[in-house]
């Protein structure tokens, strides 16, 4: 009784749609990666594109929580904060989950199951969290992925080695992340790899799509234009194949599709 009431309070909150198996939504692909693969990067990519929406990692508002910078609480002193950001980023995911398109593709920097399978799940076994903690932060994941439509039609994976997105994260020199060591990016790309590569932690919830994160900004625009005809052949498809889905503005027959600046789907 009392998740159920905390479910409806969420739900007035957030001002989430209802939404049943007949609810439209688009074509989902979450962009998954370590810290530092170039997911936001690889997001800007698909700017060209007219039908498609693209949803980034809501870093900001983890950066000031009515003056509160919690990336920074948690990166300082995670035994004491790390709770209080990842139920802070559960919410903030959820919204974008949740958040109302108004094109037939929707492009998502993660989600509410990477932060589970790989951020919660790491501050779990390094013993930053309490077991107690956890099983909270556990329920409400299973929770929301009974109740609210949080799936994905596509998984793109951007495969980085630990070590060089340890020295792009020193390049970027975001202030939050200046403490981060070595030994954590191993860890999390263990734990993407278990999820999206060895499916041998949680639930993979669509096929997964490996681009190559290694290559310099010289060579990885030509591994994203890789990835362009994929997504967009595969979103026509679905989109064409299910009423339960956004209609494309025009529809596509015959073969693959061009791509080009601005296209229309």
């Amino acid at each position: 009784m009392l998740t159920r009431r905390l479910f409806s309070v969420t739900v007035k909150v957030l001002n989430l749609p209802k939404m049943n198996n007949t609810s439209k939504r688009p074509f989902t692909v979450f962009v998954e990666g370590n810290i530092g693969s170039g997911k936001t990067t690889f997001l800007e990519h698909f700017c060209q594109f007219e039908d498609i929406t693209l949803l980034t990692e809501p870093v900001e508002a983890w950066r000031n929580l009515k003056g509160w910078n919690l990336l920074d609480l948690m990166y300082k002193d995670p035994a004491k904060w790390a709770m209080t950001f990842q139920s802070y980023v559960s919410l903030t995911m959820l919204d974008m989950h949740c958040k109302v398109t108004p094109t037939p593709i929707k492009l998502m920097e993660r989600s509410l199951y990477s932060a589970r399978y790989c951020f919660v799940e790491q501050i779990m076994r390094n013993g930053t969290l309490h077991p107690a903690q956890f099983a909270v932060l556990d329920e409400w994941f299973r929770f929301i992925h009974n109740h609210i439509p949080i799936e994905a039609d596509l998984i793109v994976y951007l495969k980085a080695s630990p070590a060089i997105v340890h020295e792009r994260i020193k390049q970027r020199a975001r202030s939050e992340e200046q403490c981060v060591p070595l030994s954590y990016l191993e860890s999390l790309h263990k734990l993407h790899e278990d999820w999206l590569i060895h499916k041998t932690l949680g639930e993979c919830p669509a096929p997964v799509l490996v681009l190559d994160a290694d290559l310099d900004l010289s060579e990885i625009t030509e591994e994203y234009k890789r990835s362009e005809h994929q997504i967009l052949r595969q979103a026509v498809d679905v989109v064409m194949r299910s009423p339960n889905k956004l209609s494309p503005k025009k529809p596509v027959t015959g073969g693959a599709i061009k791509i080009v600046p601005n296209i229309r789907l």
